[in-house]
């Protein structure tokens, strides 16, 4: 791939506040793909769409959207129709699978038990691991830089997922190791992680993730964000 086809920047948000994140026992009537976004959800992607707009300079912006009802109405939200054009449904975005309709005691349980496991290779009953999704995620990773390619690839990337996706994400940008991602907190509901351009064309991270456990990190861990 042409260096000079590579972004300028590729914006990671997560969506704004759900109703399962005020009441987890929601999960047990609602799919988790369907959930949507409160109030509050939709008034935090507004104020990120006009710092976005800013960042992004008015230029049009390539987005890729976890199909979840949260993240589609995050979009909706942040206001930036004008520069998307037509944003890719992306399922390798999804949110983790955790189960069907969830039983909150059970999955509550098994949280308990992720903590003692690891969160990276815990499977959930009926779900999905942080492995798995860090393994569909690296293809996603394989689409986006064919899509570098196209003649008319903008110089903005924008994708529009999940906690725990977006964190995935960078793991698997960055190289990042397993013990390094378990110690990482996710990011705040509409809060942004921003991969710049360097004039050497790799990435930086414009912010480090919080850490919920100390551990250093390595100096190339530690090398990915400004």
């Amino acid at each position: 791939m042409g260096l000079s086809h590579r972004p300028l920047r590729i914006v990671l948000v997560r969506h704004g506040e759900s109703e399962a994140n005020l009441d987890k026992t929601v999960y047990e009537r609602t799919p988790d793909h369907a959930v949507p976004l409160t109030a509050l959800g939709h008034e935090q992607a507004a104020k990120t769409g006009r710092e976005l707009r800013e960042l992004f300079e008015n230029e049009p912006v390539r987005v890729y959207v976890s199909p979840y009802l949260r993240t589609r109405q995050t979009l909706e939200s942040l206001g930036l129709d004008d520069l998307i054009g037509v944003p890719r449904e992306e399922p390798r975005l999804r949110e983790q699978d955790w189960a069907n309709l969830q039983d909150t005691a059970d999955i509550e349980q098994q949280e308990q038990l992720r903590n003692s496991f690891g969160h990276f290779f815990y499977r959930f009953t009926h779900g999905e691991s942080g492995a798995d999704v860090y393994d569909r995620v690296s293809t996603l990773l394989e689409t986006m830089h064919r899509d570098f390619e196209s003649a008319d690839a903008p110089k903005n990337v924008l994708l529009v997922s999940h906690g725990l996706t977006m964190r995935l994400f960078c793991m698997r940008w960055f190289h990042w190791s397993v013990r390094f991602f378990e110690t990482l907190r996710n990011p705040g509901n509409a809060e942004t992680r921003v991969l710049l351009r360097q004039p050497d064309f790799r990435y930086k991270l414009d912010r480090p993730f919080e850490q919920w456990t100390k551990c250093e990190p390595t100096e190339q861990e530690r090398s990915a964000w400004l």
